[in-house]
């Protein structure tokens, strides 16, 4: 079970109304209360976040220039994972950039709402909201069709974005890139460019049930491109359960599951 949240029952329209008649200082009172209890929410989320395995309270996951994938087959929570890792980064006032190559705007959105519901169930409704309007502008979300996906044009769309002062990602998802037809030149050049540019990135790396390991037992896709990757974690349906297996670069307690309701990772047997 999550620990309680620190943030009560505390009722920001209630407060107002109640103090309304206190005289002038009364609305910075309100605001220096808001404050406060959003950053001790924000706190909260971080501290019981079991994703702190991804990187301590004040440090990103990964370094610029690496990269980090998470392997599944197809409906395991490989997006639930990476939206976790990103909405984790967010609450550390990290930039996250989420490029998809599979789905639209309004449905990479969703999972977001979605994931953090979950994440703040237990939570003031109030506070969470505005918790979350904070973190909007820490996310960016991009769309390709997979096959029009070329470095030139993400460094173009970059480039135009940081000049206009809208946004400059540490941290870029790669959910749905396709590692099937993937080449080891075009990603050594992609991690150069995050290198240059001081982003570390993430992928969602789907994997078949049916396919022989390759060498090292990892997926075939990434034959011949793991040394371009610094960690790897692997979701392993077992039974009813989701485990997630470290296979590389990441320092994790050996029990932690994917709940399957929630699809929020949480230790086994809790």
């Amino acid at each position: 079970m999550p620990p309680a949240s620190t943030t009560g029952n505390l009722n920001l329209s209630a407060l107002r109304i109640r103090d309304a008649s206190q005289g002038p200082h009364h609305d910075a009172l309100i605001v220096y209360l808001k404050e406060r209890t959003l950053k001790m929410l924000r706190n909260d989320l971080i501290q019981r976040n079991p994703m702190g395995f991804f990187g301590d309270k004040s440090e990103r996951s990964l370094a610029g220039g690496e990269f980090g994938g998470i392997l599944a087959r197809a409906g395991v929570g490989k997006t639930a994972l990476i939206v976790q890792l990103a909405i984790n980064a967010m609450l550390k006032d990290q930039r996250v950039l989420h490029i998809s190559l599979t789905d639209p705007v309004n449905k990479v959105n969703l999972w977001y709402q979605e994931v953090y519901r979950h994440l703040t169930r237990n939570d003031d409704a109030t506070f969470a909201r505005a918790l979350w309007e904070e973190l909007l502008p820490c996310r960016f979300i991009m769309t390709f069709k997979a096959e029009g996906f070329k470095l030139p044009v993400l460094e173009e769309r970059l480039g135009d974005l940081g000049e206009q002062g809208i946004f400059s990602p540490s941290i870029v998802i790669f959910d749905g890139y396709p590692f099937d037809a993937a080449d080891l030149n075009s990603l050594a050049a992609l991690k150069t460019f995050c290198a240059d540019n001081d982003m570390s990135a993430w992928f969602t790396i789907r994997t078949h049930r049916h396919e022989a390991p390759a060498a090292g037992g990892l997926p075939t896709q990434l034959n011949g491109l793991d040394d371009l990757f610094d960690a790897l974690v692997r979701l392993q349906p077992e039974g009813k359960e989701i485990h997630i297996e470290i296979l590389k670069g990441v320092d994790a307690p050996p029990s932690l599951v994917l709940d399957p309701t929630t699809m929020l990772i949480a230790n086994e047997g809790s």
